[in-house]
């Protein structure tokens, strides 16, 4: 093909997206504003031009396509403009000045609001992230329309992510499944949400993905006719009721059904288990006039009822949940609700500019973001930085709510585990900062209480009261977490040094031993492991909740305050970078029911006898051990550590002579030591070993895993996990 031929093709490209904005916005806007858009693209062609994407056409298409998807939402005209300029302030040499008086400051705004910052020199690409992020929330809560582009872009940006490197795909699909697709989902945009959730998941785990939409499109041909009989069924019921509601199978997302079975280790088969239908209602008093239709019809499984309609999640939504035990005894998930509900679950706070019939409601949408955001932002001005800021984020948008009541009946929204300071916290800051305890039911609860659903809960307060550092210990909101580190952050000097000293001690009494014992040697050897210039300010640290007081007292009554680990019953010092963060100077022992290697998700527990003692987080003997431990501590592994870890695999291989061998020298080949072997269970025809292999990471293991599964005399090969089995 010659260049005038491709070129040809990509300007017909750009044409024809052109002639397809034009035609959208001619339906719903008039004829000057359509202009006025069509200008912004002349004028964004023009900024634009010879610039290109990876995938050869020209970069103008990106915004354009932006910009439609906007246009199908029926965003007014000073959005749209914004959409086709999103990228002209970053990518050209335009400025804010030029578009504000090419057009105008709202669309000005919007651009910039947009617009990431430059680069700072020094500056990571999470701490450059945080800080475009952070500046998208302060742009979001002057006009709502900047995070509604911003989507949009994201959306469009991971629809043509594939000309992209892998890596980069992988780093730009997990930005979007962290922040941008939880924020959609907290502004009830529901449609855009999937989408961005199945596109991350597709550049992720492309492998994953192909596997298991061909897998769903099976099950879905088998599943028909017992969903063909179950519609008819309840459509029957309806209409002989005289109620004409719309019936209709309910399609579960592929992101969805993927985490679902990742968080409950469940195969596909038991998540498709569930047959789903939605319901659509004319008005409320038909939904629940239709739930006890249904309840009726088929048995309700007990605690499996949700009212969204009478209590609406964050986000707006509204929605009667029940799942019921249908013909042939398989589970039907039933969602209940009505025509407008269900628009307005789908489209969030951009309901207001695509449905004109209700704008209340509509606006209804807005004001729950609008108060959001305030939060947010009442949370980012007490942030330290903007890492603290995104961490504080994410907890915000992962919710499990658990609904509670003030005794005056307000209602109070927080995330399922939360604990009588988070609700303190989530009433007033005042009430969180001098909480002391709390009533339930009139018995007085402690403070780290995790709070269920229908409680009423009393704060009971001192005059004198301040937040303890240990609260950070179990809060688990952002608003609660944030405030505290503020107030203790307020904390003069000698205050925060008294209260360290105070909680030192008290941690050096309960070991036996007093602070005046301690030598000076060791107190400076602890030091310069920790990197703290004195003694004062380590204890100011304490004091802050920076350190954790028992953890520090261990490290000054235990023999080597160097830090090392212990590996398969030997203990090996690690004088280079350090294995585990969060545990300097401490004693480290990997679990041995678990074997956790580099890679894994791991958190730590204080063993008296051990040092920090290392789990996987699904290790199976984590849940008991978390219960009976007060001292556990989140860890991670160092940036940089080398060496090679025991690891526990359960390999199905065929009994016959040299097969082991085989096994053991594949092993070898992939630059692992097999240090011990058990025979699990053996027949006449397959042997079942427990082998301990050595490994540098989950990469590496994974390597390993891979090609023992080539071999012809594997059956079945999988990871042990604490007394269980991967």
């Amino acid at each position: 093909m010659s260049v005038s031929e491709s070129s040809s093709i990509t300007e017909t490209l750009e044409a024809q997206l052109v002639k397809r904005l034009s035609s959208v916005l001619s339906g719903y806007l008039d004829a000057a504003h359509v202009a006025q858009c069509l200008r912004a693209y002349e004028f964004g062609a023009a900024a634009h031009l010879g610039q290109f994407r990876k995938s050869g056409e020209p970069y103008i298409c990106h915004p354009i396509s932006v910009a439609i998807s906007l246009a199908e939402m029926r965003i007014d005209a000073d959005g749209i403009t914004a959409a086709i300029l999103h990228d002209v302030i970053e990518d050209t040499g335009v400025s804010k000045a030029e578009i504000a008086t090419k057009f105008n400051k709202e669309v000005a705004n919007l651009v910039d609001g947009v617009t990431k910052l430059s680069k700072i020199e020094n500056q990571s690409h999470a701490e450059a992230q945080g800080e475009n992020i952070r500046k998208m929330f302060l742009a979001m809560a002057k006009d709502l329309r900047v995070i509604i582009v911003k989507l949009a872009d994201r959306l469009h940006n991971m629809e043509t992510l594939g000309v992209m490197a892998a890596p980069k795909k992988r780093r730009i699909a997990r930005e979007t499944l962290d922040i941008y697709a939880p924020i959609a989902n907290r502004l009830g945009m529901n449609t855009i949400r999937q989408k961005l959730e199945a596109l991350s998941f597709e550049a992720m785990y492309p492998w994953r993905y192909a596997i298991l939409s061909h897998a769903i499109k099976k099950a879905r041909g088998n599943r028909r006719k017992i969903i063909d009989t179950i519609e008819g069924t309840i459509r029957a019921r309806l209409e002989a009721a005289d109620f004409p509601c719309v019936v209709a199978g309910r399609e579960k997302n592929i992101y969805s059904i993927y985490r679902k079975m990742v968080n409950k280790k469940i195969p596909l088969a038991d998540v498709f288990d569930v047959y789903a239908f939605r319901i659509y209602c004319e008005d409320i008093d038909a939904c629940y006039r239709v739930l006890g239709i249904m309840h009726n019809l088929y048995k309700p499984i007990p605690g499996r009822f949700k009212d969204y309609i009478a209590l609406p999640k964050e986000n707006g939504y509204q929605s009667l949940h029940s799942v019921l035990i249908g013909p042939y005894g398989v589970p039907i998930e039933v969602q209940i609700r009505t025509h407008e509900m269900h628009r307005m679950s789908e489209s969030g706070i951009a309901a207001h500019w695509l449905y004109k019939t209700d704008t209340d409601k509509a606006h209804k949408f807005q004001d729950l973001a609008h108060e959001w955001l305030k939060n947010l932002l009442e949370i980012q001005k007490s942030a330290g930085d903007s890492l603290e800021f995104i961490d504080n984020l994410k907890v915000d948008l992962f919710p499990q709510e658990v609904f509670l009541f003030t005794p005056k009946g307000s209602i109070i929204k927080l995330p399922r585990g939360s604990t009588i300071v988070d609700f303190a916290y989530a009433v007033h800051t005042d009430l969180g900062n001098a909480c002391v305890s709390a009533r339930i039911d009139k018995q007085l609860i402690p403070l780290q209480t995790q709070l269920e659903s229908g409680m009423t809960v009393e704060i009971i307060t001192a005059e004198h009261a301040r937040p303890n550092p240990l609260w950070l210990n179990y809060v688990i909101t952002a608003r609660a977490r944030t405030a505290i580190r503020n107030r203790l952050k307020h904390i003069e000097g000698q205050q925060a040094h008294d209260l360290g000293m105070r909680l030192l001690e008290n941690e050096l009494q309960a070991m036996g031993v007093q602070l005046a014992q301690i030598s000076f040697e060791k107190i400076a050897t602890l030091l310069k492991v920790l990197g703290i210039k004195s003694f004062q300010k380590l204890l100011e640290d304490i004091g802050l909740g920076n350190k954790m007081p028992f953890l520090v007292a261990k490290q000054l009554t235990q023999d080597d305050v160097h830090n090392h680990v212990k590996l398969d019953g030997g203990t090996k010092n690690i004088h280079h970078p350090l294995m585990i963060k969060g545990t300097e100077g401490m004693v480290v022992t990997l679990a041995k029911c678990c074997h956790p290697i580099p890679g894994d998700s791991i958190i730590g527990f204080f063993n008296p006898g051990k040092g920090i003692v290392v789990h996987q987080h699904d290790c199976h003997n984590h849940a008991l051990i978390k219960k009976k431990q007060k001292n556990w501590l989140d860890v991670e592994w160092g940036e940089e550590v080398s060496g090679d870890f025991s690891t526990e695999i359960r390999i199905e291989i065929l009994n016959q002579r040299g097969s082991l061998a085989t096994v053991a020298a594949t092993i070898s080949n992939l630059e692992s030591n097999i240090e011990n072997v058990t025979v699990v269970d053996q027949d006449s025809r397959v042997c079942i070993d427990s082998i301990i292999i050595t490994a540098r990471n989950r990469v590496h293991l994974a390597q390993i895993i891979r090609r023992l599964k080539e071999l012809q005399i594997v059956l079945k090969i999988t990871r042990v996990k604490g007394g269980g089995f991967k």
